[in-house]
């Protein structure tokens, strides 16, 4: 009698734990490639679509100001007599380096275009009980004045503008994690510094005096007086 051993197909291994877990994650970065692909699809179709005449303002930027009211804090009565403005230009060139550290690294460098205006302006709070002197007919009058000042530089937004930026890798990243990245702050300040500078070798003042002096003759002549003085500074300066 004999007997036949029965054959036995080997079994199929079991795949490794690990291979269904790369899947499942080569799922997900696929979904997330797709995701990003078709946000950066419609993103190009977009701006596309805002060259095009009528489409515009399909999927154009809209401008929403949800800015509460202004709130007056105070109010400050003036006696001065603004009586000449300047406008000045300055083109700044600002540059940060850090020591040992390449300038694509760390390190930055704008140039930027300051516009704004000094104004040149008379106290006339500051005329003292004597100031004024007027004869006994009121046909003649003297008056001492302080001598005219400037104002501070205000810089106009709407005609300064950065020309351009350089910044290094650390920056740039400093720049997307902070709350007001690209700040121009610096750049604002040492406008204002140069424009002020300006201001004082501008004669701005003796204009000021001069056109101080003119409107109180014209005013005084409005009431009568024949002649008008105008002094400025104090006794003794």
């Amino acid at each position: 009698m004999t007997s036949t051993d029965s054959a036995t197909e080997p079994s199929a291994k079991p795949a490794p734990a690990g291979d269904g877990v790369r899947r499942r994650r080569n799922r997900r970065w696929g979904r997330a490639a797709a995701v990003c692909a078709g946000a950066l699809a419609l993103l190009f179709i977009g701006t596309r679509l805002s060259l095009l005449p009528g489409l515009g303002g399909l999927l154009g930027e809209e401008t929403h100001d949800r800015s509460g009211p202004a709130v007056l804090k105070s109010i400050q009565d003036l006696d001065r007599y603004e009586a000449a403005a300047g406008n000045f230009q300055v083109v700044v060139d600002l540059e940060k380096d850090t020591k040992f550290v390449p300038d694509a690294i760390r390190g930055t460098r704008t140039l930027y275009v300051g516009a704004g205006t000094v104004s040149a302006y008379v106290d006339l709070g500051r005329v003292t009980s004597g100031g004024v002197t007027v004869d006994k007919e009121r046909t003649t009058a003297e008056i001492r004045l302080p001598h005219a000042v400037l104002g501070k530089p205000s810089l106009d937004p709407d005609r300064s503008y950065a020309v351009s930026k350089q910044r290094g890798l650390l920056d740039r990243l400093g720049d997307f994690f902070s709350d007001n990245p690209g700040s121009e702050q610096a750049v604002n300040k040492l406008a204002a510094h140069h424009i002020g500078d300006a201001a004082k070798e501008s004669g701005l003042t003796r204009r000021a005096e001069k056109n101080t002096t003119a409107m109180l003759r014209g005013l005084l002549g409005s009431l009568g007086f024949e002649r008008v003085t105008v002094h400025y500074g104090t006794a003794g300066s």
